[in-house]
């Protein structure tokens, strides 16, 4: 429905022909956006929201319009013979739209396209204009924050549709098309049905995949070297310890080996001038070193200053949000276009780093105010970067405005998702705009003489921070991965001087082992295609989306892992369309793409090239190899699929090879043994399942050995004594199982001719997993039976008549009653728990996912002076919080769960509950009584936030470490909430 608004128009230009006011449509994506920014433009103004791209390219054979569907390339949507025009046709759920669209605009005397300021956004805009055929003119509306002062400005301040954005955004629309519907059915036809492949998709993977390859191919390395605890002796000063720690880094010499001195292969790179030292050898050297005297032979001290970080773009976003939030990229998206559609931050898909003059300003001030002009960098900082694509590159995402609410402003307004990335956005642009960090770092050399004559030396670095200038606003993450010292961390050392004497008071010999290279995480992958130019910071998002929903990687964790079929697709666009997925060769074409943004390319042209052939690109690109439909052509026939899908591990303990299979009903192991009828014969094959949860560089030979030895058809366990049905224990896709075998079902009665009657359904044989504390090869027919009992009746519940069961699930036990599900402490609880346990833990509230009844809390602590009530830590999905029953709060960096005070939990509860309670979207409308009910509550609520000084919560939300001061509350005017306000 057309958002319309009573207030005065930005400018008020007359009809000339009618002596009125012109009436204008806009259109936007998004009725959230349409609800925002109508009532900045005034009642000559009706907002409409397109709710997204309202064509597209023909989803399969039945969408294509009949007069193409005889033409050889219907299948693809785009006429190839015909400059690649793309047939578009209008959504089937979008009709409705495009036909209230149109009425709205028989009304209308100007149409302004207001959709996203991107290539997706102008492409939007260009088919509304194709679709609707407007009669009136046509103005492209442009802005990057959703704030009345921006939208007038925008609405006074109209270009022309960029034609150049439209083609690039269309180019890439048919080149997706194209790249998809030419190699995918290869993967059908020589992998297994209904996989796809994709222009950035399929590179992505095969980073991914890559990786995996790494891990299965690394050789561990173990090095040794003594961790040593030095004393300085004399008084301990202020702030500086008087015992230090130190490594041992040099003997008689030669340097003691590092993890970063060893290949993947587990062999040094160079043995040139290093040690590597075993077990024995670090012990006999700590051992010689005991009561040695030791010297410090050099200190070396250097002035040590951090800039600020750049304000987040599309891509740093993500990352950032993925180590500090733990957000995925989709839900960092999702959270951000809130916040942007709501007007509270700038448009979230860009990759600058630029801010405008009014937001340094605005980030200046508010830094200034919070912490002090000392704080503030001496002049404004702006942060370019080479962007590929100027078109795209407005501005940072920053907090909207020409002056930035606080978070603690805004806590009442956002839900838990939108009030922490806003946090984050707004810390970060603020601790741009203040000074640089200072401090010292110190590396010093001590060195000793072990009693077996060799000469040793002990490095020890310290770093302090004399100013911490933005750090005292905003610390950026550490990969967990990739390790490091945070930027904030501080290591002291004491005040030490050339030939100054040390007493070692611990010399402990330390065994390490390297690790292989960490697998991708959302966030370390979204660097990674950063860095090699694939893909654009818009893009991101969908791809990672994209092949966790084909299932090419799944996630373990945070972990990206890649799934056999990926390495089956992989090898076989590596062996026979390898720059299809070359790193260098993908970069070049998103450059070629944003060459036809900047008007330097003909769409047509590079299309043809690429697709029949051509001169573009380097040697060996896909148009000068005679284009992709050539090679799509040509090696189809030369593919082998038994190779493709059989992707080799190593040999076994005989030399036989040990491959995975990729078949057409999943992944399995084989390989090739003697026959036991005839040995002397050719060799049969042997063949395991693999289980999906298993990764590739998991399957060591020592667990395919596992594997094979409990052969596909199952372990036999014996015959269950009441039915005589055969139970196996067999390993499956989804783990280690128990089940039956049933008998083979009775051959058809011969009818005389006559129709038979209906078959009934054959019974399913009883299956049951196998508990984790069980193994597939010990498990006894007693266990399985057990199992194949489950799931168990408990008894009823004599309240609602409800049957109470214990069950084994996926994620563990669990108690059922109707929809109603609890979780149980233990496996064995299955077997053992009585009714009147489970009436108990149904009494109890519902825990979240993974929180079980009856875990017990980290830590107990006292009475919460706001509720009077005990206050504990437990451990949650998301890591430890407090809690007194009704409020919890997660532990910030900093607090410990062994340390935190009762004055501090008391602090975040009542931070949190500042805060709100968490928004949850609402399944469906509630009937108008609870509306009404709810929306005065909101009132309440918000009277009640009023009350408790919003200014002060403001500035402690504000700050990176909370405020334990108490701030003088102030009467704010309660805002009248209703209903509608919280849309």
């Amino acid at each position: 429905m057309a958002t319309r608004d009573r207030g005065a128009a930005p400018n008020s230009n007359a009809a000339p022909d009618r002596g009125r006011p012109l009436r204008r449509l806009v259109i936007v994506e998004s009725p959230t956006k349409a609800r925002k920014i109508a009532p900045y433009l005034g009642r000559n103004y009706v907002v409409e929201a397109s709710v997204g791209h309202i064509r597209d390219l023909p989803r399969g054979a039945a969408d294509v319009p009949a007069k193409y569907k005889g033409q050889d390339w219907a299948r693809l949507g785009v006429d190839v013979n015909n400059d690649f025009e793309p047939i578009y046709v209008i959504s089937p759920d979008k009709k409705a739209k495009v036909s209230e669209l149109k009425s709205l605009l028989a009304d209308a005397d100007e149409l302004y396209l207001a959709t996203d300021p991107d290539r997706e956004g102008e492409a939007i805009a260009w088919h509304l204009l194709e679709t609707l055929k407007p009669k009136v003119p046509v103005r492209r509306m442009v802005f990057h924050e959703i704030t009345e002062p921006a939208i007038r400005a925008a609405a006074a301040d109209t270009r022309d549709l960029d034609q150049d954005l439209v083609d690039a955004q269309e180019t890439r629309r048919i080149l997706d098309r194209l790249y998809g519907y030419e190699v995918s059915p290869v993967l059908w036809k020589k992998v297994m049905p209904k996989l796809s492949a994709g222009r950035v998709q399929s590179v992505a993977t095969r980073v991914i995949v890559q990786r995996e390859r790494e891990r299965m191919a690394f050789r561990s390395a173990e090095y040794w070297d003594i961790a040593a605890k030095l004393d300085a002796g004399g008084e301990s000063e202020t702030g500086n310890p008087r015992v230090f720690g130190a490594r041992l880094v040099n003997v008689d010499g030669a340097r003691v080996a590092s993890g970063r001195d060893f290949g993947p292969d587990g062999l040094l790179k160079t043995a040139s001038g290093v040690v590597v030292l075993d077990a024995d050898h670090a012990r006999r050297l700590a051992e010689g070193l005991h009561g040695v005297d030791l010297a410090v032979t050099s200190v070396e001290s250097k002035p040590y200053t951090r800039k600020p970080y750049a304000p987040f773009m599309t891509s740093t976003l993500q990352q950032e949000a993925a180590r500090k939030l733990r957000f995925g990229s989709e839900r960092t998206m999702r959270v951000a276009q809130r916040l942007y559609e709501n007007g509270y931050i700038t448009y979230m898909r860009t990759d600058s780093t630029t801010l405008s003059e009014s937001a340094i300003t605005a980030a200046r001030a508010q830094a200034t105010q919070l912490y002090g002009a000392e704080f503030v960098s001496p002049t404004p900082r702006q942060y370019n970067r080479k962007v590929k694509n100027a078109q795209e590159a407005h501005e940072a995402i920053r907090p909207s405005g020409d002056t930035f609410a606080t978070p603690g402003q805004l806590h009442s307004r956002l839900d838990n998702d939108e009030f922490r990335l806003y946090e984050l956005i707004w810390q970060r642009t603020v601790a741009s705009q203040m000074a640089d960090a200072r401090g010292t770092t110190l590396t010093v050399r001590i060195t000793g003489v072990a009693n077996t004559g060799e000469e040793c030396v002990f490095s020890a670095s310290g770093r302090t921070i004399t100013f911490p200038g933005f750090l005292k606003a905003y610390v950026e993450s550490v990969d967990e991965e990739a390790g490091g010292q945070s930027d904030d961390a501080e290591s002291r050392l004491p005040a030490l001087s050339e030939g100054q004497g040390v007493t070692a008071v611990e010399l402990n010999p330390d065994g390490h082992t390297t690790n292989p290279p960490p697998r991708f995480t959302e966030a370390s992958l979204i660097k990674a295609l950063e860095e090699l130019g694939i893909g654009r910071p818009s893009t991101y998002s969908s791809i990672i989306k994209t092949i966790l929903d084909r299932g090419y990687v799944y996630k373990r964790g945070s972990a990206l892992v890649p799934s056999w079929v990926a390495f089956a697709v992989v090898g076989l666009l590596e062996a026979y369309f390898g720059r299809l997925v070359d790193f260098d060769f993908t970069a070049a074409m998103e450059d070629d793409l944003d060459a036809i943004a900047g008007g330097r390319e003909q769409r047509g042209n590079w299309l043809s090239s690429f697709y029949f052939g051509g001169d573009h690109g380097v040697e060996g690109s896909v148009a000068r190899s005679g284009g992709l439909k050539k090679m799509v052509g040509e090696q189809l026939d030369d593919i082998d699929a038994r190779l493709i899908n059989s992707i080799k591990l190593f040999s076994d303990a005989e030399g036989r090879d040990v491959v995975v299979r990729v078949g057409r009903y999943g992944p399995y192991l084989e390989r090739l043994v003697a026959n036991p009828d005839d040995p002397q014969g050719d060799p049969i094959s042997q063949r395991a399942n693999l289980p999906d949860e298993l990764p590739p560089d998991e399957l060591t030979p020592e667990v395919a050995e596992k594997l094979f030895a409990t052969p596909q058809e199952g372990r036999r366990l014996g015959k269950d004594p009441e039915t005589g049905h055969e139970i196996v224990a067999k390993e499956g896709r989804f783990g280690p199982y128990v089940t039956e075998i049933l008998p083979e079902p009775e051959a058809d009665i011969d009818t005389g001719g006559k129709k038979p009657a209906k078959k009934a359904a054959a019974p399913k044989p009883r299956t049951g997993s196998l508990f984790k504390s069980m193994d597939l090869s010990t498990i006894t027919l007693d266990d399985a039976l057990k199992l194949l009992s489950l799931p168990r009746v408990v008894g009823v519940d004599p309240a609602s008549g409800e049957e109470i069961t214990a069950q084994n699930g996926r994620y563990g036990p669990y108690l059922k009653k109707g929809t109603d599900s609890r979780s149980l402490a233990g496996e064995e609880q299955i077997f053992t728990v009585t009714l009147e346990e489970a009436l108990k833990i149904y009494a109890e509230p519902k825990r979240r996912g993974g929180q079980a009844a009856s875990a017990a809390p980290l830590r107990e602590l006292g009475v919460d002076p706001a509720s009077q009530k005990p206050m504990v830590i437990k451990d949650g999905r998301f890591g430890p919080y407090v809690t007194d029953g009704e409020t919890n709060a997660s532990l910030r960096k900093g607090d410990e769960v062994e340390s935190i005070t009762d004055e501090r939990a008391s602090e975040l509860l009542a931070d949190r509950r500042a805060r709100g309670p968490v928004k949850k979207t609402a399944k469906k409308a509630a009937k108008k009584s609870t509306a009404k009910k709810t929306a005065a509550k909101k009132t309440t609520a918000k009277k009640a936030a009023a009350k408790t000084g919003e200014g002060a919560a403001a500035e402690k939300t504000a700050a990176k470490k909370t405020a334990a001061k108490k701030a003088p509350a102030k009467k704010a005017p309660a805002k009248k909430a209703t209903a509608a306000s919280k849309s």
